[in-house]
This record gives structure tokens, sequence and C-alpha cells, in this order.
């Protein structure tokens, strides 16, 4: 019987494991680098090691400081997670040198699984549907996808269109898996770009066992990465699930898998599919599949690694499940990172919120920018579809950029709703482009809830009379914003636009053409979220701002600089790649934003690079104008 686990993560996932060792009576220990050293799931542990230093390869991707951490904690077994070293074989044997228990399946199953390449072969063999291979060097069909063999998480993938475009695109991905994975191994497969991705969630015990969880569509992705997934599948059919579910089951036991795992394919509106890989951990969408069989996959995992023997077959499944990923990323900017202090998080009751964060929380760089699974389940498709999007529409997520405004947008779209879905999703609907704004009620509502502030701080014997207009600006979405309104004898009265029926410190009021709206409101700093936009309060009498040189691109995020285009000298066009930065474990371009001749460029590859600094500058040249860009494009 396992007694003391040690969880070999971060974030929601380290927690999700530790809720379920709460509730069997098993003692979480969790382990954290240095920036992780105040995390919630270090907290809630019953012991934690330290991992010195910053970075992934310093700290949770190393395999002798997390067995060693294991020895000093007195865990007697050890839970991976996803990402990291949940699929790294050496790692599960490892483990096992060590006399513990390893959660998850046997290393020569992770083995197997481990290089896409030959994963493809062995499933080839046993009868599952793939396809074809082209070479990463000599490819002629076009579009094709280049992949990571080493992992998945739409990192080190690529869309390639031409054979121009083949040998940038593949160094490309074998940097960032290399960043990602510690194997730089890729290869190219045909792109469906109308296809569905649809998984199977299996779990098998060693006495010869294997369930099928149902399937889970998890087709709506950004950069090869899933945001939203649910099950069932709108799209799969009573016979395509039959023939879906005896293909997974061939590939377990191809294998002679143990524990919890997915196999993952590519499914066409014809009802046929293509073998795509078997991910040999627990999913980070493993919660739709609980809430639809009503089964908990981390506590199964714990008892099969103990032996125990699964029934002889799976609960049936009920109604529908729909989980949305909510990333502190930039959908607008190319899904830039965004780091700093999550304010305040709040998700309304009613729905499953598993997140690795909370009120105060620092999002920095090193790390997969995932905050929380919002999860809602229903009888029925449609119902669990709004019961999440009402949820993340009222959610307050403050001080950091997200995808939740978008993950609304995909959530409402008639598409969605029809089950239309595949992975082009969001291009093909638009919904990265932002919708038009009325910023300026949230703004009003900003300004009189600072009022009101300021109004309840004054000192005893002072107070407010009716005056001229008092001005606030804010900046939104790099636009300034200017508000007015009045202290009257008979209240708040604004200069334009709405009329004023109440406002306080979190809360206003506004009426415009006969219907109220309640706009709620939170002060951070110079920081004002109403009405669920954010607005930066811009002083009155700012101070004169540090000058940058005409033509300079500016990093907008911290990271390392893995590769420089531009040469000084060069001649650009807006647009023109000038640099890779990686942060998060996904690299960004960084384009010109005009055309004219590289004057400087100020770093080289390798180099770490604080936001706010200069990394290159074009100067005008041949038809070119001038400007200031920014990186992370």
């Amino acid at each position: 019987m396992i007694a003391r686990l040690l969880v070999a993560n971060r974030g929601e996932i380290a927690r999700r494991i530790t809720r379920t060792c709460r509730e069997l009576g098993i003692s979480p220990v969790a382990v954290f680098s240095d920036p992780d050293a105040d995390a919630p799931h270090v907290r809630e542990a019953d012991a934690a090691v330290r991992l010195p230093g910053a970075t992934p390869a310093e700290t949770y991707l190393r395999v002798d400081a997390l067995v060693d951490a294991a020895r000093a904690a007195g865990a007697d077994a050890v839970h991976p997670g996803y990402g990291f070293l949940s699929e790294n074989a050496d790692f599960a044997r490892a483990v096992l040198a060590a006399g513990l228990t390893w959660v998850g399946p046997d290393p020569a199953a992770i083995e197997a699984m481990g290089s896409k390449v030959a994963a493809k072969e062995l499933m080839a063999a046993a009868g599952v549907p793939v396809l074809p291979d082209l070479d990463p060097v000599t490819a002629d069909r076009f579009p094709l996808l280049v992949k990571a063999s080493a992992g998945g998480g739409g990192r080190g993938m690529r869309v390639v269109r031409s054979a121009e475009e083949l040998a940038d695109r593949v160094a490309s991905a074998r940097r960032e898996a290399e960043a990602a994975f510690g194997d730089g191994t890729v290869f190219c497969e045909p792109l469906l770009e109308d296809a569905r991705h649809v998984e199977v969630q299996v779990l098998a015990d060693t006495h010869g066992t294997v369930w099928v969880l149902g399937e889970r569509e998890c087709s709506v992705q950004r950069r090869h990465q899933k945001i939203v997934e649910e099950t069932p599948s709108p799209a799969v059919g009573p016979e395509a699930r039959r023939r879906l579910f005896a293909a997974a089951i061939s590939a377990a036991r191809a294998i002679e898998y143990v524990g919890a795992g997915t196999v993952e394919f590519l499914f066409t509106d014809d009802q046929r599919f293509h073998f795509l890989e078997v991910n040999t951990r627990l999913q980070v969408e493993h919660p739709v599949t609980e809430e639809v069989h009503g089964v908990d996959l981390v506590a199964w995992q714990l008892a099969i690694a103990e032996g125990e023997r699964l029934p002889p077959a799976p609960p049936e499944p009920r109604g529908h499940a729909v989980e949305a990923r909510l990333y502190a990323e930039d959908p607008a900017h190319d899904w830039r990172p965004s780091t700093g202090v999550l304010h305040r998080f709040r998700v309304p009751d009613g729905v499953r919120t598993d997140s690795g964060v909370e009120d105060g929380s620092v999002v920095g760089v090193h790390y997969d920018p995932l905050l929380a699974k919002v999860v809602a389940w229903a009888p029925t498709r449609a119902a669990a579809i709004r019961k999440l999007a009402t949820a993340l529409d009222r959610s307050d997520v403050h001080g950091l950029v997200t995808n939740r405004e978008l993950l609304v947008r995909v959530l409402r779209h008639p598409a969605f709703g029809a089950g239309a879905t595949h992975t082009g999703f969001l291009d093909r609907h638009g919904l990265l482009e932002h919708p038009a704004v009325d910023v300026r009620p949230a703004a009003l509502a900003a300004a009189l809830a600072l009022a009101e502030i300021r109004r309840t701080n004054l000192p005893l014997g002072w107070r407010n009379l009716p005056s001229q207009p008092q001005k606030t600006a804010f900046e939104f979405n790099g636009e300034t914003v200017e508000v007015a309104y009045r202290h009257t004898r008979r209240g708040v009265v604004a200069d334009a636009g709405p009329h004023v029926v109440s406002a306080s410190r979190s809360e206003v009021v506004l009426e415009l053409e006969g219907v109220r709206r309640v706009l709620r409101v939170a002060v951070h700093g110079d920081l004002v979220v109403a009405d669920g936009l954010a607005l930066r309060l811009l002083p009155r009498f700012p101070e004169p701002a540090a000058k940058v040189a005409e033509g300079a691109t500016t990093a907008l995020m911290p990271g390392t600089v893995v590769r420089v285009s531009a040469r000084p000298g060069e001649a650009v066009e807006a647009g023109a790649e000038l640099l890779v930065l990686e942060a998060m474990k996904m690299e960004h371009r960084v384009l010109a934003s005009t055309g004219g001749v590289v004057a400087e460029v100020l770093v080289a590859q390798g180099d770490q690079v604080d936001a706010g600094a200069v990394l290159a500058v074009v100067g005008p040249g041949d038809g070119a104008g001038s400007g200031t860009g920014e990186a992370g494009a």
C-alpha cells in the first residue's frame, strides 16, 4: 500500500493529485523550484522538497534530484503528473531502481511510445490505421505537419505549406522540441486541415483488464495545443465509435499497457480515423472523462499501482462535459505569454475548477502559462456549453492578459454549438480578431469607483462640493479613454452617456436608454477592472517616458534568444523575422514592424532578455518607413 506519494510536478496537476491523496489517506509530498517556493501546491502538501534553480532543466526535469527528493521525504511512490518527465522511461526506471512504486505504465511501454516514429510502426503492425511518414528533408507533399517525436502539447510542431518553408520550419521545430523534451528528433506527416482531434481514454490493470472510458473531442486548438475539450464527441457515430474503441484497445494491448493512457486519432467527417500517438500518462483534459463516467482517474492510477483489479466493465457514461483551458496569454498578439501578479482569481460555483493559482500568485516565464481548467457537466451538450460559457464570462481573472474572452466566444459560436469543429476552427471563423467593444461605460464605472474610494478616504470634516467636471483618463488596448463626471447636490452626474443610478467602491449601476446595468469594479493599484475590462489609470501629470530609438524593436516579455535572423546592414520588409525568443517553453517570432535597413542587432543567440529590452533597430531604407516595433508578434 502507498503511504507517502511524491508528486513530481507543479501547478494545477500537482494540486489535483494532492486532492485525491487527501481523500485516500495518502500523505502527499511536493517538489518546488525557486520561483514556486510559495505556490499553492507546495503549501497544500504534507512536506515539500526544494529543487534549486528556476528553469525546467534545473528542476522538474532532473531525474536524480526528483529521486533524491522522494528518498529524503520518505516517500514510497512517485506520481509524475503530465508534462515534464511523465513520459520519460529513464525516470520511471530510476524510480523503480530506487525501490519506489512508479504510478504509471511499465518503462518498456513508455519507451515504445516515446518515439512517435517507432510508435506508428508498432501500431500499424497491430492493425491500427496510421498516416504515411514524409521525409523532413526531401518531402514534396504539401501541406504537411512537422512533429516532435519525443513529446506533444503543441511543442515542436510546425505547419509547412511549401518546399521553400520546409528547412526553416523543421529547424524551428527541432529547437523547440529540444528545449521542451530534451530530444530534437522530428518527423513529418500529411496535414489533414479539416480533421478533428479525437482521443480515447484507456485504463488497464496488471491482470489483463482494459477499460475504454469514452472518447474526447479536442479539435479547438491554438498552436496545435488544445484549449477546449469535451466528451462525448458530437461527430463520432455509433459504428465509428465501436471501431475507434477497438483500435484503442488494440493499441493498449500491443504494448501491454498498464494504468491511465490516451490513444489519439485524427478523425475525418467520413467517419475514418488515423493514429496520432499514445500518451502514456494522465491527460490534461482527463476531468471531462471523470465527470461523465463518475470516476477518479488519479485514484484508479494509485489503485492499479498497488495491484488492484479493475471491475470487468467500466461505468456507463451519463450526460456531457466540456472543459476550457484558461491561459495567461494574449490571443490577439500571437499568443504572447502574460507574466506578473494575478491580483484576483475567482470562478463562480457550479463548475469544476482545477487551478494552479490563487489571489496573489506570480506567473513567471519558465513554465507553461496554464492557469486553470474550468469544467462544466450537464445532462445535455447544449446545457453544458451554456453553463461553462456563463461561468467563464462571470469569472474574475485580474492582473494578467488571458484567453478568457476567446474561450467565451468559442463556446457561444454557432458552429461550436452545432458540433462543427476541426483543428483549424479558430482561424476559419475569425475568432482571433478582437470584437469591437464600447469601453466608455466601463471607464465611467472605473472613474466613479475611484472617486468613491477617494471620497470615503477624505479626512473628517472634508466633503465634496458641487464642482467643475472631474476628468479621469485610462489606457485600454493601447488607446487613451477619458471620461468626465461631476458631483452635484443630487448625486454624481456623467457629463455624457449613461445616467448614474448609484456608485460604490466595487459596484456602479448605470442606466442607458432605459436599461440598467450593474458593473462590478475592482481596483488593484493603477489597474482597474470594470465590467471585465482591464483599464490602466493614467496619471494626471505623467513623468516623461524614456525615449526609445525610432525603429527599435523591444521585448514584450522576458525570454531567451534562440535565433538571430537579421544582420546589420540587411534590408528587411515589414513583417520579416528579426529574431526568435523562447518563453514559457514556446518560441515567439520577433518581426520588423516596418521595412527598412537593420541598423543594429543588440542581442545574440543564448542571451537572456528582460521585458522592454531593445533587441534590434530598423532604420529607413529604400521604400521603407520608420516606427517602433515590439517583440512577440
